[in-house]
């Protein structure tokens, strides 16, 4: 049973149910895989064996007294910036290399009152802040699909363990597409949830109000279900929502006829490769064969705008968020200056990387006297639009699809040194966070040989509706439970 990392999570929760094997031999599996392929991935910055063994057997005795629940005994990788107690949490940034966490985040919390298995965590550009995971102090993560390529960002390391079976699922974070994005480049599902869904509590800050944590998984039934784990009303977050999250798995499997679906002329744009225009183009065929209603005359004028919308938005609640980092009360401090502006200047220029110190820059000026209207007062009216555009096109559609991402993976090193193109990988995500509203990404089929995916953005609080759409296509479509074969 040395492969049975290459299960899912449903799949194993149901052998580990019918006693067919144990946690611990399913997480050693996953342990042997991690130490097989991790040099050539590198999906994380901290893995604990010792840790997931001792939480595999607690599992296995949840199961032997019958307490067990979908996720118990599943071994799962945790990105790098949610705070788990007694392990290091990093944030892929030199500035916290050290930094082990007195408690544990919400979500961490959800995870182990299920019984979930934490094999590490996983590697990501520095405060979630990239499209490719090179922004990470220690070092890239590559594709597992071809580790020359770049495996999307922020939250690649997630992506890549899931597609390289370091994993089963993984949790990650999306500010402006690092969940959807990357899961499309490593050929895996990925799920941004409504803005408030899932609680930020122990969630280390990049833009506080864009940041959401959702899952990464193999097939749409397996984020369906760390969803449900992970969401929930929390009062320590006053951003968290207390809307009901109804039970996910009644969406799946079902009969999507008749749902009406929007195709947004704006996502159509130049630069978007042609074998990728030529997989979403297959899938809309697909969606139509499903009985769906597909409309590509939507317009949604202001989509233009989102990018740059978020890249003042965001930066600018990063410089705020990121000025706690000092050297005085915690994490990486150089004190070898005269006084303490020098140490403070000192700390952040070696501790923070050139990605994060460009956004603290765009930011901070951003919010300066005198600019503050001209810019952050401007993009939030303009994020206002965009929302009220996506508003008025729900009242017509049901789903809004779009591609994930205008290109496949591209080489490492290849876009670095040129933020701006960096920054178009999200061209097709942004929109979406900034309006706050539930989207996924599934594979669509592959480009030369590299994955594509497919988003399906959904209306506030409509996580079932865009899972139901997920799942009938997933069926349909037989693009599930993708492995790179390293």
């Amino acid at each position: 049973m040395s492969d049975l990392w290459r299960l899912t999570a449903h799949e194993a929760h149901e052998k580990l149910r019918a006693k067919e094997i144990s946690s611990v031999e399913l997480t050693q599996s996953v342990l042997d895989r991690v130490a097989e392929v991790e040099p050539k991935v590198h999906a994380y910055i901290t893995t604990t064996p010792e840790l997931a063994l001792q939480q595999a057997r607690e599992a296995d005795q949840k199961y032997a007294s019958g307490t067990a629940t979908p996720l118990t005994g599943v071994p799962v990788a945790v990105k790098d910036l949610i705070v788990t107690g007694g392990t290091r949490t990093t944030a892929g940034s030199k500035i916290l290399e050290n930094f082990v966490p007195p408690y544990d985040s919400h979500v961490y919390q959800n995870l182990r009152r299920a019984g979930a298995v934490m094999v590490g965590k996983a590697n990501m550009d520095e405060f979630a802040m990239g499209s490719s995971t090179e922004h990470s102090a220690f070092g890239p993560t590559h594709n597992p699909w071809n580790t020359a390529l770049v495996p999307g960002g922020s939250s690649g390391g997630s992506a890549a363990a899931v597609a390289a079976g370091e994993c089963l699922i993984a949790l990650g974070s999306d500010t402006g597409g690092s969940i959807r994005q990357p899961a499309s480049l490593c050929g895996a599902v990925g799920l941004d949830p409504t803005y408030g869904r899932v609680s930020r509590f122990g969630i280390i800050a990049f833009g506080s109000s864009l940041d959401q944590v959702g899952p990464i998984g193999r097939d749409v039934e397996d984020v369906a279900t760390m969803l449900q784990c992970i969401a929930g009303h929390d009062e320590r977050d006053s951003t968290s929502n207390p809307e009901p999250m109804p039970d996910l798995r009644h969406y799946l499997g079902r009969d999507i006829r008749g749902m009406k679906v929007g195709v947004p002329r704006e996502y159509f744009i130049s630069g978007m490769e042609p074998g990728v225009k030529a997989r979403i183009d297959e899938a809309l065929k697909t969606l139509e064969s499903l009985g769906c209603e597909v409309d590509t005359s939507l317009s949604l004028p202001s989509t233009e705008h989102a990018l740059a919308v978020y890249y003042i938005i965001a930066p600018s609640e990063a410089s705020a968020n990121l000025a706690r980092y000092d050297g005085v009360k915690y994490g990486f401090s150089d004190r070898s200056g005269p006084t303490m502006w020098d140490n403070m200047e000192h700390t952040r220029a070696e501790g923070f990387g050139n990605e994060v110190k460009r956004r603290i820059m765009l930011g901070t000026y951003a919010l300066s006297a005198g600019y503050y209207d001209a810019f952050y007062l401007k993009a939030q009216k303009v994020r206002t639009v965009i929302n009220d555009e996506f508003n008025a096109a729900f009242a017509k559609y049901d789903v809004i699809v779009t591609p994930t991402s205008p290109t496949v993976a591209f080489p490492i090193g290849a876009k670095v040194d040129d933020p701006y193109a960096m920054y178009l990988n999200d061209v097709y995500t942004l929109p979406a966070s900034v309006a706050g509203l539930p989207s996924i990404s599934v594979p669509c089929g592959f480009s030369e040989g590299l994955p594509v995916g497919l988003q399906i953005i959904g209306k506030f609080f409509d996580e079932g509706r865009i899972l139901q759409v997920a799942s009938a296509y997933e069926a349909a479509s037989g693009q599930r439970n993708l492995l790179a074969g390293l």
